[in-house]
């Protein structure tokens, strides 16, 4: 019989691994189709992308647009450098499925924080930019929430 018959092996180990989810068998995530894993795993390396790349890195490097940005909030080049770290281990986070959930939440945060002082210290000039990010880090924090679960139960099992 060749492998290619249609009752072979490896014919069958074709069809069961094609057929295999991309979702885990268990837990809250079970019932994500793979479109909707496949759409939301590309939404966060978008973003990811652009946390680390345009916004966090000008902070990390003390480029001088995010130096005199940082300056005229009044908290000193350590904010930046701060908020620039933050964004970036939240980036990093976001790819990684364990934290993916946990890291879209922090970083819904830090949004809130960076929409209250475009009001507050910049007259909500770029206000709107924010509240974009937060939009598509809410849809993640949703549908990753799972995550938040095994992620607990990971750290109780350590401790």
């Amino acid at each position: 019989m060749s492998a290619d018959a249609p009752g072979s092996t490896a014919a069958t180990s074709a069809t069961s691994a094609a057929s295999v989810s991309v979702a885990p068998a268990t837990g809250a995530g079970a019932g994500i189709s793979r479109r909707r894993h496949l759409t939301v795993l590309t939404l966060q390396i978008l973003l990811a992308v652009f946390l680390a790349v345009p916004s966090a890195a000008p902070k990390l490097i003390g480029h001088s647009s995010a130096a005199e940005s940082f300056d005229r909030i009044g908290f000193g080049d350590w904010f930046m450098y701060t908020v620039g770290a933050l964004e970036l281990a939240g980036a990093v986070a976001l790819v990684i499925p364990i934290l993916s959930g946990i890291s879209a939440l922090a970083l819904i945060g830090l949004m809130i924080g960076a929409f209250v002082t475009q009001l507050t210290v910049f007259d909500g000039q770029y206000a709107i930019t924010p509240v974009l990010v937060a939009l598509p880090l809410a849809a993640v924090a949703w549908v990753r929430r799972h995550h938040n679960t095994e992620l607990v139960a990971l750290v109780r099992r350590r401790l």
